[in-house]
């Protein structure tokens, strides 16, 4: 359908009890709800939202728009576990219903503070002119799920600002803590803002400055900045609209990038020696990447599988977007790697066999695959019996992986190409991947480089089949039902 502003901004109480239903029912016949990975209940999931550790247990929020398969009014809601792979919804926790969010709970961060989790979230506001007013405020959430909203802002927007200025990202450095948001100045230049929580009083911020980690100044807006520390060496992740693919090449409408520095400078706000900018994900779907620090110093990730003003075939069924598998991140070399949290493997059940041909299978499975120097080898995933799917070549001859999605399901955003790819080094090479319905994610040499997407399959497309090579590995079917505590 064709959303109106006034459909998608209707208030969450003017919906109907049967409008509700007729959402839930329409979802209820998808074909492409993903087993083991985070969708919503109804309507949009984007962002993950205040990733965190709290009251014993791991915390994170989906933006969703509840409503259908758009962006509309925005709330956040609330994801609990014990493993970072088994999440349970615990009930809608930010709506947007005060003066200060009125037309959206956007993106933000979490910590906890003494017995609370504290909120920090960009407000949507938009005046009778429809011109929009970001306001970075908060809310407290207790240990029995009950949101408290402080009624001021904490952070204003500047004045060098337009008004894209969203995405506060609460940090503890050296037991400082500090904050990060995403803007664009007044010359339509993406840039990020740090400021520090006065007396460590996080309702009580000022500016420290512009953050400095050699802005190349071709994206527009910087959305979704992160920063984490992994053996002290800052790792800032944002998405930069706009970049000129000069800096990185990208085939994605918006790309998720980091930079790896080599110390911090906190006081002159400054990355020091920043790596060249570089892509997170190869794949088709990866945004909006949040990551934080946590209890015990790792670095934890989980992305948004799904892109801004794009269209997804599941949009019929009202339902569009997943969470990617949490992710551990460490550096290796210089380099930043991305892996599932150990407990991923918690999912596997009694079926295993060797990697080979299959004509049917549940499309819920993992694969770990291995491939010799100098070998070549193609597969094709959510196979029918034409040999069509998505097609996979591990090149390792000459050091390239491509994924191709062009015969895999109901094409969508054709504009921005079917095909992915990236160079690998010419030697002993694994791969791990995860297929969960819709939705895939393959880990280079156990994160080093990293593909992730959606793919919509037709009812016929669920086997396996090499059509070039022998590669060696094995097949694990998954089942979301085995969680080990």
């Amino acid at each position: 359908m064709a959303w109106t502003t006034e459909q998608r901004y209707k208030r969450y109480e003017q919906w109907t009890e049967n409008e509700i239903q007729q959402i839930k029912n329409k979802i209820a016949t998808s074909p492409w709800r993903a087993t083991y990975h985070v969708e919503p209940d109804t309507g949009l999931l984007n962002d993950p939202n205040g990733f965190s550790y709290f009251d014993g247990k791991w915390i994170a929020f989906y933006q969703n728009f509840p409503f259908g398969a758009t962006h509309g009014l925005k709330s956040w809601v609330q994801l609990e576990s014990n493993d970072l792979v088994h999440f349970t919804e615990t009930g809608v926790r930010v709506l947007p219903d005060t003066p200060l969010d009125s037309h959206g709970a956007y993106s933000g961060s979490a910590m906890q503070f003494d017995d609370k989790l504290f909120l920090f979230y960009t407000g949507n506001v938009r005046d009778e002119n429809w011109v929009r007013h970001p306001y970075q405020i908060g809310a407290l959430l207790d240990k029995d799920g009950h949101i408290q909203k402080l009624n001021k802002i904490l952070i204003e927007q500047p004045q060098d600002t337009t008004d894209h200025f969203r995405d506060p990202q609460i940090f503890n450095y050296h037991g400082q803590f500090y904050a990060i948001v995403g803007g664009q100045n007044l010359d339509k230049k993406g840039y990020i803002k740090l400021y520090k929580a006065v007396d460590n009083d996080y309702t009580n911020w000022e500016e420290v400055g512009n953050l400095h980690f050699e802005n190349d100044n071709t994206a527009y807006m910087m959305e979704c900045p992160n920063l984490v520390f992994i053996d002290e060496k800052p790792v800032l992740l944002y998405c930069p609209q706009g970049l000129s693919k000069e800096i990185v090449p990208y085939d994605n409408i918006y790309p998720n990038m980091y930079k790896i520095g080599q110390s911090f400078d906190i006081k002159k706000a400054t990355i020091i020696k920043p790596s060249p900018l570089q892509n997170l994900d190869y794949g088709f779907e990866c945004y909006a990447t949040q990551a934080f620090n946590a209890p015990d110093g790792r670095a934890l990730a989980v992305s948004w599988l799904g892109l801004p003003d794009i269209a997804y075939p599941s949009d019929r069924f009202d339902h569009q977007g997943t969470f990617s598998l949490v992710k551990e991140l460490t550096l290796k070399d210089g380099k930043l790697y991305q892996y599932p949290v150990p407990a991923i493997t918690s999912l596997r059940t009694d079926n295993i066999q060797t990697f080979a041909n299959q004509a049917q299978t549940k499309n819920c499975y993992e694969l770990e695959l291995e491939f010799t120097t100098d070998s070549q080898t193609e597969i094709v995933l959510f196979a029918d019996q034409e040999h069509k799917g998505l097609r996979i070549c591990f090149d390792i001859k000459n050091g390239q992986v491509t994924v191709d999605r062009s015969q895999a399901g109901e094409q969508y955003a054709l504009e921005f190409g079917t095909v992915r790819s990236c160079t690998i080094e010419n030697q002993a090479t694994t791969a791990t991947i995860f297929i969960d319905k819709s939705v895939f994610e393959i880990f280079i040499n156990k994160g080093e480089k990293v593909f992730s997407g959606r793919v919509f399959p037709h009812e016929n497309q669920n086997g396996i089949f090499i059509s070039e090579g022998n590669p060696t590995g094995t097949y694990y079917e998954l089942d979301y039902g085995r969680e080990v505590n």
